[in-house]
């Protein structure tokens, strides 16, 4: 079966410079972000935004990791583990469909008292059940219930994504 491509990895690079971009013009005062990203894809974009960040701008970026099992979200790890406290800290995922991901992903950091907290996902579809609207969009898909998309990564990049 032919794979329906929707980004493929050059749109990726793409939108991810022009996320940064965003980035940098909803935060110019503050020169320290944390790019937290949900494992496995989101840890694989928070890298690739990091990188490009680091080259188009000389604020200091930290990057985390955000684990748990998606399906029972009891346990919620962070690392590393710090102070984010008056930090301004953007969740990444590769897709947000319901918005429970990025919500549940939220709950470590309600511990601390950081300046901002933004969300960031390289696709948003239109169904969400949660209040989560990311900040910070790739690109939006009106998509049916059914369909289901699949985001690619490999050799530390994402390198595109179809509908399935």
């Amino acid at each position: 079966m032919e794979k329906k491509y929707i980004l493929d990895e050059r749109a990726v690079v793409m939108k991810i410079r022009r996320m940064a971009f965003e980035i940098l013009e909803n935060n110019p005062a503050d020169r320290h972000i944390t790019l937290a990203g949900i494992q496995v894809n989101g840890s694989v974009l928070a890298r690739q935004l990091a990188d490009v960040l680091k080259e188009i701008s000389d604020k200091h970026v930290d990057l985390i990791d955000i684990q748990f099992d998606k399906k029972h979200p009891s346990e919620i790890r962070l690392n590393p583990s710090e102070d984010f406290n008056n930090r301004v800290i953007i969740i990444i995922d590769d897709v947000t469909n319901s918005g429970k991901t990025l919500l549940y992903a939220l709950k470590p950091f309600l511990g601390y008292y950081p300046k901002k907290i933004q969300t960031l996902v390289l696709v948003e579809r239109s169904h969400k059940t949660y209040p989560i609207h990311p900040d910070y969009v790739g690109i939006s898909l009106a998509t049916t219930l059914q369909e289901h998309i699949v985001v690619e990564a490999g050799d530390g990049k994402v390198t595109g994504a179809y509908l399935a």
